[in-house]
């Protein structure tokens, strides 16, 4: 998946003309926490976010600033085209809460991660009514092509996969989300078989 796809395309942007004031207003209008700077031609100048311009308030009160005196003037940015995942990684490393989108130099969207997070649910199937298991794959218990053999053996549709690691853990985890079923047979045949079963969720 790409930004393209879960971005905002309808931006609320300013000038960096525009006061503090005005900004905060605009923000609290529209109820968004990142603001895109740009120019008459919709070319990015700079991003402010609301913690930035909460922090230059009162001095902005003493002395007349406005979005140019503090905006981030070369922000990370992402493209139509970037990779969900990659977007989410530069969100993460650079402990940020979005991305103005750019394609040929103009400001075409946001990604944010809210929106981000909406994907990953997507993906995962965690909106629609489902059941989930989580089962160690520890070593002598049988690969996961059998595990997911043995839940469709069951007539268990599965909707995802998802491979977890602790930081901590040596052993990996799988978290297995089925469309709503009943999980009392296959977590009977799972305990037959000797697979362990962390989490069940019907």
């Amino acid at each position: 998946m790409t930004v393209r796809q879960w971005m905002t395309a309808s931006v609320v942007s300013i000038n960096e003309r525009a006061s503090i004031q005005e900004a905060l207003q605009l923000m609290k209008k529209h109820s968004i926490r990142h603001l895109p700077v740009v120019d008459q031609q919709q070319t990015l100048t700079g991003w402010v976010t609301d913690a930035d311009l909460r922090g230059v308030l009162i001095a902005s009160m003493l002395e007349d600033l406005t979005l140019e005196d503090v905006m981030v003037r070369s922000p990370y940015t992402a493209t139509p085209s970037m990779s969900l995942e990659e977007a989410a990684r530069l969100i993460l490393r650079q402990r940020i809460g979005g991305l103005p989108v750019i394609e040929e130099g103009k400001l075409v969207g946001i990604i944010t991660v809210v929106d981000i997070l909406s994907a990953f649910i997507n993906i995962m199937g965690m909106l629609g009514h489902s059941s989930r298991l989580d089962v160690k794959a520890s070593v002598g218990n049988p690969p996961l092509d059998e595990i997911t053999r043995l839940i469709q053996r069951h007539h268990a549709e599965i909707i995802s996969i998802c491979h977890l690691l602790g930081a901590e853990e040596q052993i990996p985890m799988y978290s297995i989300r089925l469309k709503k079923c009943d999980l009392k047979p296959i977590l009977a045949e799972f305990e037959e078989m000797g697979i362990e079963v962390v989490s069940a969720v019907a």
